[in-house]
Parts: C-alpha cells; sequence; structure tokens
C-alpha cells in the first residue's frame, strides 16, 4: 500500500485504487485534512473506519456550489459535517471583529478557504447535493451553536445551528458514541426521523413528545430573542442540566418547531479513550498540501500527547466545559506510553515530547468521587472561588506517568506546555509534583492563566482570587531557585471581561507595573458562542445570579482596557491618557515611579506654552528626567516573561482555564 493510502480517501481516483465503487459517509471540514488525534473530524473519521464503515474525506470544499459535494458520488449513508478544529467565526475574525490574514488550519496559512458560519453553509450545500441523504452536524461549531444563542460577529440572536443548517441530526460533545449509534442505526435502514433517542445529540421536531428522555422546556427562541432576562435564564439551566449523570433532555422552541437537546453522553472509558487514541492515525497533513506549504497547525502537535478530556476548572469565558464536559476521562499509562514510543521512531523525532497535556493538564482523573453516582453539582463549582471540600487534589498519578515518559529510550525531555491549573496544583499538599514539574517538565516557560488581580472581576470569571495566585508565584520562586532554574511565568491576562470596569483595568496595570510585570500576551476579551461570560457580555447579567454586571462593549472602551495592560507601548499611549483621565486617575500620568505614562505636552517646544493638566500637579525636578538615576536592571531570576510569538498560534484556539 502506498504512503498515500494511510489516509482515508479525498478523491473518486483514491476510492478507485482502493477497489472502492461505493462508500458510506462523506466526512466535510472546514481544516485542511490532518490525519491526527488532537483534529476532531479525523478522529470521527477513523471511528467510523474501524468499526467498518467506508469514509471519505472532503476537506475544505469550494461552497459556491453543490458540485465539489457530488465529486466523490453520493454516499450511502449520509453525510456528516463539521466545521473544523474552531468555531470559523473565531477562525476568520478578531475580538475587534477584523479579518484575519491568516489561518493556521489552512495549506500555507491562506485565509478564505472556508466560509463563515461554515458548518451552516456546507449543511446546505450537501442538502443540494443529495436532498433525500441524512445530513448529521457536529464538532465545536455545532455543539456550542446548539441551542439559540447570541452571535457576537452579527450582534444578535442566531436560531440553533441545527435549524439555520437545514440537517436533521446534531452531534455536541465528543461525539464518538453518538456518531457509531446513528451509523449503526442508519446501516439498519432505521429512517432518520426516527434517531431521537440518542444521547449527544439534537433534533428538530414538530411535537415535543418525541422526546423519549425526561425534559425540561426553555424559554423559546422567540423568548429569547425579546428579553435578556429569558436569554440568561436559558443559559442558566443549559449549564446546569449539561451532565451525562443527572442531567434531562432541554427542549426549546423555535418558530413552532421543538428543538430537542438531548441528555449529554457518557464519557469514554479508558479503555476506549485508549482505543480511539491508538488508531492508525498517520500524524501528518496529507501530502496534497505539500506544494502549497503544508498545514502550520500540525507543528504544535505533531509531538505532543493528550492524555485527557474535560475540564472542572469552571471558567466562565471558556467553552470546553461546554462541549467535552466538566467529568474527566483519562488515558491509561500503556497508552500513552505506546504513543510516545512511536513517536520516537518518527525520522523528524529529535527527542523532545512538546507536550503531555490538555488545555488543563494536571486534571487526571473526577474533580470527586461521588460525581460518579450523583454527577457534577449544579449549584457549584469544583475550584472557584473557593475549593470544594470534597475536591481529590491529588497528581500522583500524573506524575507517575511522566516519570514512566520521561525513562522511554530516545525521550530527552518531556515538557507540560498546554497550561497548568494553579490553584488545584496548590490545594495537593504534597510536593512532589510542583518540585518535579519545575525540574524537568518547563520549556524555560510555564503558561498560566491568573487573567486579572480585582476579586470581583475574577469572580465573573469563575476563577480564583489574585491571592491565589501570588502564593503559586511565591512557591514557583522559591522552587527555581532551589533547584538553579532559569525559568519564567507566562501569565494569560484578559482585558474587558464582563465586570471589569475602567478603574479595574486601572487598577490592574498599576498591579502589573509595582511587581515589574509588563506581560506581552493580553487578549481582549472575545465573546464566543455558548460560553456564561458571552451571556454577561449579551445580556448585562449574570446568569448564575441574575444580577446586573457591567459589560465595556464600545470597541473604543474595549481599547481602553486593552491599552492600560500594554501601556509601555509607544502605539497604546494616546489612548492609556485618555483612559487614565477618563478613570479620574491622572495621577498615573506623571515622571514617578507609580506613574505608567509621561504627560502630554501637546508639542509645546523648548516647554513652552500652557501646560496640562497633569502637568500642573508635578514638581519641577520632575521635567528633567534624563538627570534622575536610571533603574538598575532585575536580575533574571524566575518570574513573568516576555512571552516569544509561537510560530503558530491559534486564533482564539488556545481554552484558557
Amino acid at each position: 500500500m502506498s504512503e498515500l493510502f494511510e489516509f482515508l480517501p479525498v478523491s473518486k481516483a483514491d476510492m478507485e485504487s482502493r477497489g472502492w465503487w461505493w462508500y458510506d459517509f462523506l466526512l466535510v471540514t472546514g481544516d485542511a485534512y490532518v490525519d491526527h488525534p488532537s483534529f476532531g473530524p479525523t478522529v470521527i473519521g477513523r471511528v467510523l473506519e474501524a468499526a467498518g464503515y467506508r469514509v471519505a474525506i472532503l476537506a475544505q470544499p469550494d461552497w459556491h456550489s453543490a458540485e465539489a459535494f457530488r465529486a466523490m458520488g453520493r454516499p450511502r449513508l449520509g453525510v456528516m459535517i463539521g466545521s473544523g478544529n474552531l468555531d470559523s467565526m473565531v477562525a476568520h475574525y478578531t475580538a475587534a471583529k477584523k479579518r484575519r490574514s491568516e489561518d493556521f488550519y489552512s495549506p500555507g496559512k491562506k485565509a478564505g478557504l472556508r466560509p463563515d458560519h461554515a458548518v451552516i453553509v456546507y449543511a446546505n450545500r450537501a442538502r443540494e447535493a443529495f436532498p433525500e441523504l441524512p445530513i448529521i452536524i457536529g464538532g465545536l461549531e455545532a455543539s456550542l451553536r446548539r441551542f439559540a444563542h447570541y452571535d457576537y460577529w452579527d450582534d444578535k440572536v442566531r436560531r440553533s445551528a441545527l435549524i439555520d443548517a437545514g440537517a436533521d441530526i446534531l452531534v455536541y460533545g465528543m461525539g464518538e458514541y453518538a456518531s457509531l449509534e446513528i451509523a449503526r442505526r442508519l446501516k439498519k435502514k432505521e429512517p432518520v426521523s426516527a434517531l431521537t433517542d440518542i444521547r449527544g445529540t439534537a433534533v428538530a421536531v414538530a411535537d415535543p413528545a418525541a422526546c423519549a428522555f425526561e425534559s425540561l422546556h426553555l424559554p423559546s427562541y422567540e423568548a429569547v430573542c425579546r428579553s435578556g432576562e429569558e436569554y440568561a435564564l436559558a443559559t442558566k439551566v443549559e449549564y446546569a442540566e449539561h451532565d451525562p449523570v443527572r442531567g434531562r433532555a432541554l427542549i426549546q422552541e423555535h418558530e413552532k418547531r421543538f428543538l430537542i437537546v438531548n441528555p449529554p453522553a457518557m464519557p469514554l472509558p479508558t479503555a476506549e479513550l485508549d482505543r480511539v487514541a491508538e488508531l492508525p492515525y498517520t500524524r501528518q497533513y496529507h501530502p496534497m498540501y505539500e506544494p502549497l506549504g503544508g498545514v502550520p497547525a500540525i507543528e504544535e502537535v505533531k509531538f505532543s500527547v493528550i492524555h485527557n478530556r474535560g475540564c472542572f476548572g469552571g471558567c466562565n469565558f471558556c467553552s470546553l466545559a461546554f462541549h467535552q464536559g466538566r467529568m474527566i476521562s483519562s488515558r491509561s499509562h500503556e497508552s500513552v506510553i505506546r504513543e510516545v514510543t512511536a513517536l520516537t521512531k518518527l525520522p523528524d523525532f529529535k527527542g523532545y515530547i512538546n507536550d503531555v497535556g490538555g488545555p488543563s493538564a494536571n486534571f487526571r482523573h473526577p474533580s470527586c468521587q461521588k460525581q460518579l453516582k450523583c454527577g457534577m453539582c449544579a449549584e457549584r463549582r469544583c475550584l472557584a472561588p473557593t475549593p470544594c471540600p470534597n475536591l481529590d487534589a491529588d497528581h500522583s498519578d500524573y506524575l507517575a506517568l511522566l516519570r514512566k515518559l520521561r525513562a522511554i529510550p530516545g525521550v530527552k525531555k518531556v515538557f507540560v506546555r498546554s497550561g497548568i491549573r494553579y490553584d488545584y496544583m496548590l490545594e495537593d499538599k504534597n510536593g512532589d509534583f510542583f518540585s518535579e514539574l519545575v525540574k524537568y517538565h518547563i520549556s524555560g516557560q510555564l503558561k498560566v492563566a491568573p487573567e486579572h488581580c480585582i476579586d470581583s472581576v475574577l469572580d465573573y470569571m469563575g476563577k480564583p482570587h489574585i491571592g491565589v495566585y501570588e502564593k503559586f508565584m511565591d512557591k514557583y520562586r522559591r522552587l527555581n531557585d532551589k533547584y538553579s532554574k532559569e525559568q519564567y511565568i507566562v501569565p494569560y491576562l484578559m482585558s474587558s471581561h464582563p465586570g471589569s470596569t475602567l478603574q479595574d483595568a486601572v487598577a490592574l496595570a498599576e498591579y502589573l507595573n509595582k511587581t515589574g510585570r509588563q506581560p506581552e500576551q493580553v487578549q481582549d476579551f472575545y465573546p464566543t458562542p455558548g460560553t456564561v461570560s458571552t451571556c454577561m457580555y449579551y445580556t448585562g447579567i449574570d446568569p448564575m445570579t441574575m444580577q446586573p454586571v457591567y459589560v465595556a462593549k464600545n470597541f473604543h472602551d474595549k481599547a481602553m482596557q486593552r491599552a492600560l495592560l500594554q501601556w509601555k507601548r509607544p502605539d497604546k499611549r494616546k489612548l492609556v491618557i485618555e483612559a487614565l483621565k477618563e478613570a479620574g486617575r491622572e495621577d498615573l500620568i506623571g515622571f514617578g515611579p507609580g506613574c505608567l505614562v509621561r504627560p502630554d505636552r501637546g508639542g509645546r517646544p523648548s516647554g513652552k506654552g500652557p501646560k496640562t493638566e497633569g502637568e500642573e500637579k508635578k514638581p519641577r525636578q520632575a521635567k528633567e528626567p534624563e538627570k534622575a538615576p536610571k533603574p538598575q536592571k532585575p536580575v533574571k531570576k524566575a518570574g513573568w516573561a516576555k512571552a516569544r510569538p509561537r510560530k503558530n498560534a491559534r486564533p482564539g484556539g488556545k481554552k484558557r482555564g
């Protein structure tokens, strides 16, 4: 078998070379075809293939007509569609709604190879190509848009993606179970209209009595369009019921049709997760992309290993929990060892495992034992604002795994780069993991996400208070000193999150200045579909308390908050001065050590002309800053670093926790 045949077929010629004169499923994706276990569409394709189904891949098709969808002929059972690893609107636009110039999930980073709202556009084209075939949509975009939802880019509430796509079934979350069950029943020639009882799916019906589970009605699409309170209430219920153990089906009326969102599927047990992770992925992009410059997204993950799924971190701005769920599942040590051992055999392996993790790398087991029987708590978070008394903070299993990986022949270093929940790590009374993390598993920089320093803002974010972060930083410095390491922290910070006022942004800038920190990585809050924070942004209501919350919505207001966190940048100076004046903090405009910017002299030559408001308050000697002693260059030691831009940083792709 040639190298090409290691990939799923991407053309009719591929199928004919395999002796295929028919196939079962056409799998459409908005990403380039990368055969790697971190790419969702590929996983579903390989899972179906392992179950005996013939699957063809249609990656980034021309959506302007149905011809590309017909190119490989009619599949026997149906069309499965996803937009790719990112929501297509996040892939296309910045938080300021500016069009991105690059797409790291496309060949040669070329932008524009998928449409806006890709899952909807693809589904409509597939329906045009195959009017009688079942159309199934899934992946991150469909998952987060399964209910009526606020769309930041359209600035309005949109219907469920299932409705707008005109699809038969929507698969949400990690879709292995649901996809296999759909395939099995379609193969048995069950009509797609009968598939209303599959966990982890949503369907649209004329009669809500078709729901096969205990159910709860949400405010209708029309109601959440009219009322922010109704939208917030719907969001609260959606999150409370998103649980595979105790969750009920949710029904939401959409213009005389009824959207039924069935309860989530159970997470894959360890044995199944191992099997999925070890399917015969080539771990490469398809060779057809080589002349186009390859697919950059593979670079970050090629020598990385995902060992877990789910996140109980509870960050309100993150979509991970609403997609993968809060319940942790993990792979066995043996499975991860086999994968890493296989990586060492690749010709371009240099001895470094770039990451052993996931969005929350140090989660290896459920946050407590009772959830296995009772489900996750509906009204309580595991970690924030304070850890639950039932929290099982234990890193022994993860540490044992890392030790085994370090011992594999050919492995020089094993890094943890995807991110660490520092609050969870501090709850572990055994300090062995923290010590060995610092000693062996940091590639110069450790990524963590304090996000802000104001406790009220952190509460809206679902993050621990700043004191927890300071405790972590103190221990991190001491451990680096102990092991004579020169390692830094790359902190993620966020501006203009709901609840953050201009005064809060000023306070964060002061905090950073006083601690000698000037981070380069600042994320302006991005209202992605389906999150609690996006609900706050749209409604001005915290859905968890149903109380009002301040929201910076104006682009200029958001720009001022971001500028305050980057006050040393010359291009931000004008905005910083404007923000400080608006916040009534002219005391931070001057030459003192606590000041953020120097006064704006208004272009006065030789110091003549009327003084600015900020200058009036300054003593005369401050006008000659060149005579002041230069600040001492800080000694390099563990602390915050200016983050080096990643080669293939993914727009909005990082799920921060």
